[in-house]
C-alpha cells in the first residue's frame, strides 16, 4: 500500500513507523528540513520537504498512485486543504484529516465534509479521542488502560501487579482453575520496560504491567481478582482548561451522575469561558495549579482522582505528585513526550495519557486492511488489539485454535459469536461471521491481518 503522509510530528512519525514497518510505501512532507531529515534517516521512508497542500509538492510525493493520503499537520486548513488537492487531482481514494479547531466539527457544520463538499473521509479530533480515552479510564479505577471492544461487550484492561496482587507468582494455565466463572484472557506483559508474550507455564510477577481481555459485565471481577478494588471517583480535580479538559468535563457531567468536577486553569479568560461552558455545580478556579493554596482550595486532598491536563508534561507531572502528596490516591497525567512515560510511573503517576498513542490508534483503524473492525495501539511498541471479523472463506475458520499456525505473540483474547462474548480456549472452533477480539505483537500485524484476509471467490 502507497501512503504519503503530510506532517512529520509526533502523531505522523509513528504513523510512519507502524507502517513502514509493514513494508508498505510511505512517503512523509513537511515543510521542516530539521524533521524530514530526522524522519529519512530513522525510517525506512521517503522524505520531501513542502507543504502538503501543494500540487506540486503532493506530484512530487506520488499522490497519483498513492491508495491513502493522511494528513495531521498542525494547520487544520493545510490538512483540510491537502485532502481537497489529493481528491480533486489525484483522485486518492482515501484521506484523512486532523482537525483540532472545534468550530468546524460543530454539529450545525456537520455537512461540511462530503464528497460534494470538503472530501474528508475520515475526520479525527485529538482532543475529543484524549477526553473520550480519559473517560474510560476512570471508569476503571486501578486500571491504567480500558479499551471497549465488541460493540462495548469486551473490554481490555490495562493492569499493574502491585506486591500484595493475590495472582503474582501462579502459572497462567491455572487461572482457569481459580476462577473458573471469570472469563479473562491474557493477552501480553510488559517487564522492566520489556514485552513479554507468555505462555502457560509463565508467571506474572510484581511489578508486571498486564494487558488481558474480559467480559464487560465481569470487569469488576476481574479488577478484583488483581488486587483493585478502588471505588470509582466521586470528586474529580481536572488540571488545566484546555479543550481536552473541558470535553472531558462536559463528558462527566453528562455521563457520570453523582460526580463533582473542580477545575482549575491558569489564564483568566480561558477559565471565564470554560465556567461559562460548563453547569453551575462544576467549579472553575483561576491560578498556578502548582499553586498549595490554590490545591487546598480545590479541596485536591479528598479527591479521588486528579487529571492533569495542561499543555506542559513539566507541569502535568509535578501537579500530579503534588496532588498525591496532598491525599489524592489516583493521578492521570497527559505526557506527551515519550522519554517521560517509562520515569513517571515510578514516581507515582499512576495512569499516562499520550495523545500520540490516542491519535495514531484511531487512525490505524481506517488503516489496516482485511475485515478489521477496530484497532488501539497499547504502550510504546508493544502490539496492537484488533477486533476482526472471520468471513466464510477466511483461513481460520473450521479450525480449533489448537490447529491454527499462531505465530509467536499472537493470542486470541475474546469471541463475540452471535452477540455472546466466548472466551476462546485451545478447542473453541472459529465460526464464520465471528468477531475476534485480538492481541498482536508489533512484528506480527501483518500475519494477523493475512489470517482474516478472504480468498477471491468471496467476492
Amino acid at each position: 500500500m502507497k501512503v504519503i503522509i503530510c506532517g512529520a510530528g509526533q502523531v505522523g512519525f509513528h504513523i510512519a513507523k507502524y507502517l513502514a514497518a509493514e513494508n508498505n510505501d510511505v512517503t512523509v512532507i513537511d515543510q521542516s528540513e530539521e524533521l524530514v531529515r530526522k524522519i529519512s534517516d530513522t525510517l525506512e521512508v521517503k522524505g520531501i520537504i513542502g507543504f502538503g497542500s501543494h500540487p506540486d509538492v503532493l506530484q512530487q510525493a506520488g499522490a497519483d498512485e498513492a491508495d491513502m493520503l493522511i494528513a495531521v499537520t498542525f494547520a487544520d486548513e493545510v490538512n483540510m486543504t491537502a485532502c481537497q488537492v489529493a481528491h480533486s487531482l489525484f483522485n486518492v481514494p482515501t484521506k484523512i484529516a486532523r482537525i483540532r479547531s472545534q468550530t468546524y466539527l460543530q454539529p450545525e457544520w456537520a455537512s461540511l465534509f462530503g464528497r460534494e463538499k470538503l472530501p474528508i473521509d475520515v475526520v479525527i479530533s485529538p482532543e475529543m479521542e484524549v477526553a473520550r480515552a480519559v473517560a474510560r479510564r476512570l471508569r476503571a479505577p486501578g486500571a491504567f488502560d480500558m479499551i471497549p471492544f465488541a460493540d462495548d461487550k469486551v473490554k481490555i484492561l490495562g493492569l499493574r501487579c502491585n506486591e500484595d496482587c493475590p495472582v503474582i507468582n501462579t502459572p497462567l494455565r491455572q487461572l482457569h482453575q481459580l476462577f473458573p466463572d471469570l472469563n479473562i484472557s491474557i493477552l501480553g506483559m510488559i517487564r522492566n520496560d520489556k514485552p513479554v508474550y507468555p505462555k502457560g507455564d509463565d508467571q506474572m510477577l510484581a511489578g508486571d504491567l498486564v494487558y488481558l481481555a474480559v467480559s464487560s459485565d465481569q470487569v469488576d471481577r476481574a479488577m478484583s481478582a488483581f488486587g483493585h478494588e478502588d471505588p470509582e471517583a466521586r470528586r474529580i480535580v481536572i488540571f488545566g482548561g484546555g479543550n481536552i479538559a473541558l470535553f472531558l468535563a462536559e463528558e462527566i457531567n453528562q455521563n457520570f451522575p453523582g460526580v463533582t468536577t473542580r477545575l482549575i486553569e491558569a489564564d483568566p479568560e480561558r477559565a471565564r469561558f470554560v465556567a461559562q461552558k460548563l453547569p453551575k455545580k462544576s467549579v472553575v478556579l483561576r491560578g498556578d495549579v502548582l499553586d498549595p493554596e490554590l490545591l487546598e482550595e480545590a479541596n485536591v486532598g479528598n479527591a479521588e482522582a486528579v487529571v492533569a491536563l495542561t499543555n506542559d508534561d513539566e507541569t502535568n507531572i509535578l501537579s500530579s505528585l503534588l496532588a498525591k502528596r496532598y491525599g489524592c490516591p489516583r493521578a492521570l497525567t497527559l505526557i506527551n513526550k515519550s522519554t517521560y512515560t517509562s520515569l513517571v510511573s515510578e514516581l507515582g503517576v499512576d495512569v499516562v495519557i499520550s495523545p500520540r498513542m490516542t491519535t495514531v490508534s484511531t487512525i490505524l483503524h481506517h488503516v489496516r486492511r482485511g475485515r478489521i473492525r477496530a484497532v488501539h495501539s497499547l504502550s510504546e511498541g508493544f502490539g496492537e488489539v484488533l477486533e476482526a471479523e472471520a468471513l466464510e472463506t477466511a483461513p481460520i475458520v473450521g479450525k480449533a485454535i489448537k490447529d491454527i499456525a499462531m505465530p509467536a505473540g499472537v493470542v486470541f483474547g475474546a469471541i463475540l459469536r452471535d452477540d455472546e462474548v466466548v472466551m476462546p480456549r485451545a478447542n473453541t472452533v472459529i465460526e464464520a461471521n465471528d468477531r475476534i477480539v485480538v492481541f498482536a505483537g508489533s512484528e506480527q500485524i501483518k500475519k494477523v491481518e493475512k489470517m482474516f484476509a478472504v480468498r477471491l471467490e468471496y467476492f
